[in-house]
């Protein structure tokens, strides 16, 4: 009963259709999968460097707050109209810091002030790159399912091909099944879905 059901016509038609589809989805999946990592890589690139190019940018700030500080001090009691020109250059951190305490100007709140929008993009750039890696493992495991399909058509084609009284034909058409079986395991318990 169980050779005439694997042998039969129906049964291994049936499933050639049923591995050539999902071979198929799972494929088209894959590549979705290739291409969603790539986006992400090359925005994680980007931020990335724009976050070194603000990073660059803020230790240039630093750097000329650090003079117009030094020049506005020395000349805050004696020559005012000077100092004041120093003060209007300062950044805003610097203000902020000056105006909640003039004694104790470079606070880890003033650096992480300079420092926000590399931060900030750094951290996009992070969350890119994670990104990127999980629909790289998306794409892998995406790749067995195709892999494990792309071998159960192999077999049931070969089973399709064999005389109905064959063993082999209910063999392969056994195999099929079970990588049908098993590919839908991996696709549903394994691979991973990723939240973008």
């Amino acid at each position: 009963m169980m050779k005439k059901f694997f042998s039969n016509e129906i049964f291994l038609g049936t499933m050639i259709a049923v591995l050539s589809v999902l071979t198929a989805f799972v494929s088209y999946q894959g590549a979705m999968a290739d291409s969603e990592q790539n986006k992400y890589e090359i925005l994680g690139m980007q931020q990335l460097n724009d976050g070194n190019a603000e990073y660059l940018r803020a230790n240039q700030d630093i750097t000329q707050d650090y003079n117009y500080f030094d020049n506005w001090y020395l000349n805050v009691d004696e020559r005012p109209e000077i100092a004041e020109y120093y003060e209007f250059n300062f950044s805003e951190p610097l203000a902020a810091a000056i105006e909640s305490d003039p004694d104790v100007v470079w606070t880890d709140d003033y650096y992480d002030s300079m420092y926000l929008d590399a931060t900030l993009l750094w951290d996009e750039s992070d969350a890119n790159f994670d990104l990127a890696s999980q629909y790289d493992e998306r794409g892998d495991q995406l790749q067995l399912v195709m892999l494990i399909m792309a071998l159960g058509l192999a077999f049931v084609a070969w089973a399709s091909l064999l005389g109905a009284e064959s063993n082999m034909r209910v063999l392969f058409a056994v195999f099929g099944l079970i990588a049908l079986v098993s590919g839908l395991a991996i696709y549903f318990l394994l691979v991973p879905v990723v939240a973008a």
